[in-house]
């Protein structure tokens, strides 16, 4: 007897409605490589519907003072916290990553909310007083309209979150496109959030593919566009919603180094990489792909701390037990990745810790693959220059420090980047001089907390604002200027000369 598949639904004006396109995908278990539901991929006609319903919420949501829709961010971070493990386990059984790392994410993901919940403070403009005889100049920012985030399978909660909940605490409607990969836990922030009491239409939620995608670039109904994904996509994105007139930020890629120096504190930054390269298998775009060894002898003493760990790293399914590593969210991407440690291989990398063989009992359809560990990584080879997005760490070896600037500087990514060293004159130069958005010093993973913003440089982002922080604000919203003199500062007669102030 076979058990009928969960179907999921649009979230539209507040509530849930079925696909009517026809059309659906498959939704996995990435532990099992079953099936185990599908999504609706929308039609030009549904997200245009959606787009209706955002629109005609905007006025209203607008004219609600920003107090208010802070007690709606107040009342859904209570609601988080309330819902924090039904969120995370749908998070692992659609991603796979482990329970503890989804967690995490939505952990995270709550840090924007909170940063949200200050909205009356952060549309506080600026006022001067007697810019001139009786003239008083102030400013003051105003929402978009409708705002649209498209967001990635490897954060299903965090990536969404750091768009929607300053969108809408600004006072936008917003229509989210997540990944038709893990879509359950997007649906669930929907239901939460109304039960926040925010009012029907103010956040949608579209499933579907890239006809979704390019209804929503290319409706002028659309004001702006947020998205994280793939470089290549990232471009696409931004030209489109560019060309069509919208405000675009788009987070694409990464190749993250991590420049290990020889005064160090090696067994410090062997457990660093572990957890930064092979965490959340290694589906991160913060993830350190590249460890680069200044000195043979810092690589060889680095090597031989990383190779029984990564071999011992624990792997299962995400929510049993308590595994380092569950699987990848595809079987496709799976294979992508074991394709990525074929061609290292064969342009002469040395495989250290060969990861493609891994099975884990019971659960032998999953989609799973070991940890991977290369050296003597050359930036000609593919696994260097491209994002791989697993887990598979590269050792490069360079002879000095400004060897490894250069590296790092020349690669096409600049989205996050650190050094491990005990030198505080190296440090600094390694933060002021690099060529990368987000620079840790002794921290493998350098995400800015919620109230500074995310992004990277080169083609890591396209668009000038990053994400949350103070950029998020200044992204989701219009800045007006006013001018004003009262009737008793106003001077008889015509002016025709340039207004100086005087």
């Amino acid at each position: 007897m076979t058990t009928a598949l969960a179907t999921l639904a649009h979230f539209i004006h507040g509530t849930e409605v079925a696909g009517a396109s026809g059309r659906f995908g498959d939704v996995y278990d990435p532990a099992t490589g079953r099936v185990s539901g599908k999504v609706p991929l929308a039609s030009k006609a549904e997200v245009e519907s959606a787009i209706a319903d955002a629109q005609a919420a905007f006025p209203a949501w607008a004219a609600t003072t920003p107090l208010n829709r802070a007690r709606v961010m107040f009342k859904f971070k209570e609601l988080l916290e309330r819902h924090a493990d039904e969120i995370a386990m749908a998070i692992t059984l659609e991603h796979g990553k482990v329970l503890s790392d989804a967690k995490g994410e939505l952990t995270r993901g709550m840090e924007v909310v909170e940063f949200a919940c200050g909205i009356p403070h952060l549309l506080k403009g600026e006022h001067s007083m007697n810019v001139g005889g009786g003239v008083d100049s102030y400013s003051e920012y105003s929402p978009l309209g409708v705002v649209t985030g498209i967001t990635p399978f490897n954060f299903p909660c965090m990536v969404p979150m750091w768009m929607f909940p300053i969108a809408i605490a600004c006072g936008n409607t917003f229509i989210l496109k997540p990944s038709e990969r893990d879509p359950t836990p997007p649906m669930i922030l929907a239901r939460l959030l109304k039960e926040a009491g925010l009012p029907d239409g103010v956040f949608n939620v579209v499933h579907g593919d890239k006809e979704a995608v390019d209804a929503l670039l290319d409706d002028p109904r659309v004001q702006a566009v947020s998205f994280v994904g793939s470089t290549p996509i990232a471009e696409y994105i931004y030209s489109r919603g560019s060309a069509a007139g919208k405000r675009v930020q788009a987070l694409g890629g990464a190749k993250n180094h991590m420049v290990v120096m020889p005064d160090a504190n090696l067994d410090q930054a062997a457990n660093a990489l572990l957890g930064a390269g092979y965490g959340s298998a290694g589906e991160r775009c913060m993830a350190i792909s590249v460890a680069v060894c200044v000195g043979d002898a810092t690589a060889d003493a680095l090597i031989a701390r990383l190779k029984p760990m990564v071999e011992g790293l624990r792997i299962g399914p995400g929510c049993q037990g308590d595994p380092d590593m569950g699987p990848l969210v595809t079987g496709a991407h799976r294979d992508k990745v074991r394709g990525f440690v074929d061609a290292g291989v064969a342009e002469g990398a040395e495989l250290v810790v060969d990861g493609r063989g891994l099975q884990v009992a019971g659960h032998e359809q999953g989609f799973y693959l070991g940890g991977c560990l290369f050296d003597r990584v050359t930036p000609a080879m593919r696994i260097y220059k491209e994002e791989i997005f697993g887990p598979v760490l590269c050792v490069v070896r360079v002879a000095d420090f400004d060897s490894a600037c250069r590296l790092v500087n020349e690669h096409e990514y600049g989205n996050g980047t650190a050094i491990f060293t005990r030198d505080g004159d190296s440090a600094r130069q390694y933060a002021h001089n690099i060529q990368v958005g987000m620079v840790g010093i002794n921290v493998p993973i350098p995400v800015p907390m919620a109230f500074h913003s995310f992004g990277g440089w080169k083609r890591s982002l396209f668009g000038p604002l990053h994400m949350h922080g103070p950029d998020g604000v200044r992204f989701y919203t219009r800045m007006k200027t006013i001018t004003a003199r009262w009737p008793t500062g106003i001077r008889a007669g015509a002016e025709f000369s340039m207004p100086t102030m005087k």
